[in-house]
């Protein structure tokens, strides 16, 4: 058993013009992938031999950057806790508290992504492959900012690392934001990067992230405490064993197995 590290997820909270405000470490992990991505695309987009002006440049990240926030909230929103943003609609924009979809905001940076290369005439594979690796950072420091907060914890365990969370009873659970961190950050971004410096097929590693994501994570959600449990005790989980992250990792799965049966099917 290791006990919950004393880290208060609130780095300072403050009053300004009558507003509460809070700095959140999960905030602050959001605003450092952000700067990471800034300064680390261009030079991953030269193994793929693209160069982009100052402006093209600046104009992909903000894009990115729509598509990560607006649609991992309203991924999170929909899938995930409909009813109670509903009841509490200005929550949707507390996006600094948690509550961000992997799933939503992966389709919100594809969507952003094929918009900006229909603009610019570019290849929207050659340019999602650099980003993979990107994603992978981001994805591990959401989940450190996840532990943190002491959300999203796992069901309950006997194994030796079992964590004490904070709201989670007195049992240790699975640390499954440090699963996931070291899984779909860690690992997935090494083998990004490996496909990107070896200059593979473009497509490769894009779809290679999305299929790895999709089965680390459907097996991740067997150990995983369902983010609105009182969604299941209403409704029942999806065919009467997975849960939502699953059913959507499941057709993340299903897209990537026939990207790649498309993306080797076709001539060189």
């Amino acid at each position: 058993m290791i006990p919950f590290p004393d880290i208060n997820p609130e780095i300072v909270n403050f009053s300004l013009l009558g507003l509460n405000l809070h700095i959140r470490w999960y905030g602050l992990f959001y605003v450092l992938s952000f700067v990471l991505a800034y300064f680390l695309y261009r030079p991953l987009l030269r193994f793929k031999g693209i160069e982009l002006d100052r402006d093209k440049y600046e104009s992909i990240i903000f894009y990115l950057m729509l598509g990560v926030i607006i649609g991992g909230r309203i991924g999170y929103v929909l899938f995930y806790n409909l009813m109670y943003y509903l009841a509490h609609p200005l929550e949707i924009f507390a996006v600094w508290e948690g509550g961000m979809s992997f799933h939503g905001g992966a389709l919100g940076v594809i969507i952003a992504g094929i918009l900006f290369c229909r603009k610019y005439k570019l290849s929207f594979m050659a340019m999602a492959d650099p980003a993979m690796p990107l994603v992978a950072i981001g994805l591990a420091l959401g989940r450190l900012g996840n532990f943190i907060n002491a959300e999203l914890w796992g069901k309950v365990t006997t194994l030796p690392w079992g964590v004490i969370f904070p709201g989670a009873g007195e049992l240790p659970r699975h640390p499954t934001q440090l699963y996931e961190m070291l899984t779909e950050g860690l690992l997935l971004g090494l083998i990004s990067y490996i496909i990107l410096r070896k200059r593979l097929k473009s497509g490769l590693g894009f779809w290679t992230f999305i299929g790895g994501y999709g089965i680390v994570r459907f097996l991740i959600e067997f150990v995983r405490v369902p983010d609105d449990i009182s969604f299941y005790e209403d409704f029942g989980f999806i065919f009467g064993f997975m849960s939502i992250g699953q059913f959507l990792s499941l057709l993340m799965i299903i897209a990537a197995g026939l990207g790649l049966w498309m993306l080797y099917r076709r001539k060189a």
